[in-house]
Protein backbone atom coordinates (compact mmCIF):
# COMPACT_ATOMS: atom_id res chain seq x y z
CA UNK A 1 0.00 0.00 0.00
CA UNK A 2 1.10 3.35 -0.79
CA UNK A 3 1.08 6.29 1.41
CA UNK A 4 -1.66 7.91 -0.63
CA UNK A 5 -3.86 4.88 -0.25
CA UNK A 6 -3.38 4.91 3.51
CA UNK A 7 -4.25 8.59 3.65
CA UNK A 8 -7.31 8.06 1.48
CA UNK A 9 -8.44 5.14 3.63
CA UNK A 10 -7.91 7.22 6.78
CA UNK A 11 -9.88 10.10 5.28
CA UNK A 12 -12.63 7.71 4.23
CA UNK A 13 -12.75 6.29 7.74
CA UNK A 14 -12.86 9.80 9.23
CA UNK A 15 -15.60 10.85 6.81
CA UNK A 16 -17.58 7.71 7.60
CA UNK A 17 -17.20 8.40 11.31
CA UNK A 18 -18.24 12.01 10.79
CA UNK A 19 -21.25 10.92 8.75
CA UNK A 20 -22.20 8.39 11.42
CA UNK A 21 -21.92 11.12 14.09
CA UNK A 22 -23.85 13.70 12.02
CA UNK A 23 -27.28 12.05 12.07
CA UNK A 24 -27.46 11.95 15.90
CA UNK A 25 -26.49 15.62 15.97
CA UNK A 26 -29.19 16.44 13.44
CA UNK A 27 -31.67 14.28 15.35
CA UNK A 28 -30.80 16.14 18.55
CA UNK A 29 -31.28 19.47 16.81
CA UNK A 30 -34.57 18.27 15.36
CA UNK A 31 -35.76 17.02 18.76
CA UNK A 32 -34.73 20.32 20.37
CA UNK A 33 -36.55 22.26 17.66
CA UNK A 34 -39.68 20.13 18.07
CA UNK A 35 -39.56 20.59 21.86
CA UNK A 36 -39.24 24.34 21.36
CA UNK A 37 -42.16 24.31 18.91
CA UNK A 38 -44.28 22.35 21.43
CA UNK A 39 -43.33 24.79 24.19
CA UNK A 40 -44.15 27.82 22.05
CA UNK A 41 -47.42 26.23 20.94
CA UNK A 42 -48.33 25.60 24.60
CA UNK A 43 -47.49 29.21 25.48
CA UNK A 44 -49.56 30.46 22.56
CA UNK A 45 -52.57 28.37 23.58
CA UNK A 46 -52.27 29.58 27.17
CA UNK A 47 -52.08 33.19 26.01
CA UNK A 48 -55.13 32.74 23.79
CA UNK A 49 -57.05 31.20 26.71
CA UNK A 50 -55.94 33.99 29.06
CA UNK A 51 -56.96 36.64 26.53
CA UNK A 52 -60.37 35.01 26.15
CA UNK A 53 -60.82 34.88 29.94
CA UNK A 54 -59.89 38.56 30.26
CA UNK A 55 -62.31 39.44 27.44
CA UNK A 56 -65.14 37.52 29.13
CA UNK A 57 -64.39 39.07 32.53
CA UNK A 58 -64.33 42.58 31.07
CA UNK A 59 -67.58 41.91 29.21
CA UNK A 60 -69.22 40.68 32.43
CA UNK A 61 -67.88 43.69 34.38
CA UNK A 62 -69.18 46.02 31.67
CA UNK A 63 -72.59 44.37 31.83
CA UNK A 64 -72.61 44.52 35.65
CA UNK A 65 -71.58 48.17 35.55
CA UNK A 66 -74.58 48.94 33.37
CA UNK A 67 -76.99 46.94 35.51
CA UNK A 68 -75.68 48.04 38.90
CA UNK A 69 -74.66 51.61 38.04
CA UNK A 70 -77.70 52.96 39.86
CA UNK A 71 -76.81 51.20 43.13
CA UNK A 72 -75.43 54.25 44.92
CA UNK A 73 -78.23 56.47 43.68
CA UNK A 74 -80.85 53.85 44.61
CA UNK A 75 -79.51 53.65 48.19
CA UNK A 76 -79.97 57.42 48.49
CA UNK A 77 -83.51 57.28 47.08
CA UNK A 78 -84.42 54.53 49.58
CA UNK A 79 -84.29 57.20 52.27
CA UNK A 80 -86.90 59.18 50.33
CA UNK A 81 -89.15 56.11 50.07
CA UNK A 82 -88.71 55.50 53.81
CA UNK A 83 -89.70 59.07 54.61
CA UNK A 84 -92.79 58.85 52.41
CA UNK A 85 -93.87 55.69 54.28
CA UNK A 86 -93.16 57.35 57.67
CA UNK A 87 -95.26 60.36 56.64
CA UNK A 88 -98.19 58.09 55.75
CA UNK A 89 -97.84 56.08 58.97
CA UNK A 90 -97.65 59.24 61.10
CA UNK A 91 -101.09 60.55 60.08
CA UNK A 92 -103.60 59.70 62.82
CA UNK A 93 -106.85 58.04 61.80
CA UNK A 94 -108.89 60.98 63.10
CA UNK A 95 -107.02 63.41 60.83
CA UNK A 96 -107.66 61.25 57.77
CA UNK A 97 -111.34 62.29 57.85
CA UNK A 98 -110.37 65.90 57.07
CA UNK A 99 -110.57 66.46 53.28
CA UNK A 100 -107.42 68.64 53.14
CA UNK A 101 -105.39 65.98 54.95
CA UNK A 102 -106.91 63.24 52.77
CA UNK A 103 -105.74 65.12 49.66
CA UNK A 104 -102.21 65.39 51.05
CA UNK A 105 -102.25 61.68 51.93
CA UNK A 106 -103.38 60.84 48.40
CA UNK A 107 -100.51 62.89 46.98
CA UNK A 108 -97.97 61.18 49.23
CA UNK A 109 -99.35 57.74 48.31
CA UNK A 110 -99.12 58.57 44.60
CA UNK A 111 -95.53 59.77 45.05
CA UNK A 112 -94.64 56.59 46.93
CA UNK A 113 -96.19 54.44 44.18
CA UNK A 114 -94.23 56.34 41.54
CA UNK A 115 -90.98 55.79 43.47
CA UNK A 116 -91.70 52.04 43.57
CA UNK A 117 -92.56 52.03 39.84
CA UNK A 118 -89.18 53.60 39.09
CA UNK A 119 -87.54 51.05 41.40
CA UNK A 120 -89.13 48.16 39.52
CA UNK A 121 -88.03 49.67 36.20
CA UNK A 122 -84.41 49.36 37.37
CA UNK A 123 -84.78 45.92 38.95
CA UNK A 124 -85.07 47.13 42.54
CA UNK A 125 -87.46 45.09 44.65
CA UNK A 126 -88.45 44.99 48.29
CA UNK A 127 -87.19 42.06 50.37
CA UNK A 128 -89.92 39.81 51.75
CA UNK A 129 -89.42 39.64 55.48
CA UNK A 130 -92.59 39.49 57.60
CA UNK A 131 -93.44 35.90 58.51
CA UNK A 132 -90.27 34.56 56.88
CA UNK A 133 -87.46 32.69 58.60
CA UNK A 134 -84.55 34.99 59.39
CA UNK A 135 -82.19 34.97 56.41
CA UNK A 136 -78.89 36.65 57.29
CA UNK A 137 -78.32 37.29 53.57
CA UNK A 138 -81.43 39.51 53.40
CA UNK A 139 -82.39 40.38 56.97
CA UNK A 140 -80.60 42.02 59.86
CA UNK A 141 -82.05 41.06 63.24
CA UNK A 142 -82.22 44.12 65.47
CA UNK A 143 -84.08 42.63 68.40
CA UNK A 144 -85.83 39.51 69.66
CA UNK A 145 -89.47 39.57 70.65
CA UNK A 146 -90.63 36.99 73.20
CA UNK A 147 -93.71 35.33 71.75
CA UNK A 148 -95.26 31.91 71.35
CA UNK A 149 -97.38 33.06 68.38
CA UNK A 150 -94.55 32.52 65.91
CA UNK A 151 -91.86 29.91 65.52
CA UNK A 152 -88.49 30.99 66.98
CA UNK A 153 -86.32 32.66 64.35
CA UNK A 154 -89.32 33.96 62.39
CA UNK A 155 -89.54 37.65 61.48
CA UNK A 156 -92.45 39.13 63.44
CA UNK A 157 -91.88 42.84 62.74
CA UNK A 158 -90.14 44.84 60.02
CA UNK A 159 -88.46 47.94 61.38
CA UNK A 160 -87.10 49.04 58.00
CA UNK A 161 -87.75 47.43 54.62
CA UNK A 162 -84.88 45.83 52.79
CA UNK A 163 -84.28 45.98 49.04
CA UNK A 164 -82.41 44.04 46.37
CA UNK A 165 -81.24 45.23 42.99
CA UNK A 166 -81.60 42.26 40.66
CA UNK A 167 -79.76 39.53 42.58
CA UNK A 168 -77.67 41.76 44.87
CA UNK A 169 -78.67 43.05 48.28
CA UNK A 170 -79.06 46.81 48.24
CA UNK A 171 -80.06 47.14 51.88
CA UNK A 172 -80.97 44.42 54.41
CA UNK A 173 -84.35 44.51 56.09
CA UNK A 174 -84.07 45.52 59.75
CA UNK A 175 -86.30 43.08 61.60
CA UNK A 176 -87.50 41.83 64.96
CA UNK A 177 -87.33 38.06 65.37
CA UNK A 178 -89.50 35.78 67.50
CA UNK A 179 -88.00 33.98 70.47
CA UNK A 180 -89.82 31.69 72.89
CA UNK A 181 -91.17 33.14 76.13
CA UNK A 182 -89.04 31.88 79.01
CA UNK A 183 -90.90 29.68 81.44
CA UNK A 184 -93.81 29.11 79.06
CA UNK A 185 -94.71 25.54 78.13
CA UNK A 186 -92.82 24.41 75.06
CA UNK A 187 -90.24 27.18 75.42
CA UNK A 188 -87.35 24.93 76.32
CA UNK A 189 -84.78 24.60 73.62
CA UNK A 190 -83.27 21.18 72.94
CA UNK A 191 -79.49 21.62 72.91
CA UNK A 192 -78.59 17.92 72.80
CA UNK A 193 -77.49 17.60 69.21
Amino acid sequence: MTEENVQTETQDENNAAAEAAAPPAQEDELAAAQAEIASLKDQLLRQIAETENVRRRLEREKQDAGVYAVTSFARDILAVADNLRRALDAVPEAARADQAVANVITGIEMTEREVFNVFSKYGIAQVEALGQKLDPNKHQAMLEVPTNEAEPGTVVQVLQSGFVIRDRLLRPALVAVAKPIEGAPGSTVDTSA
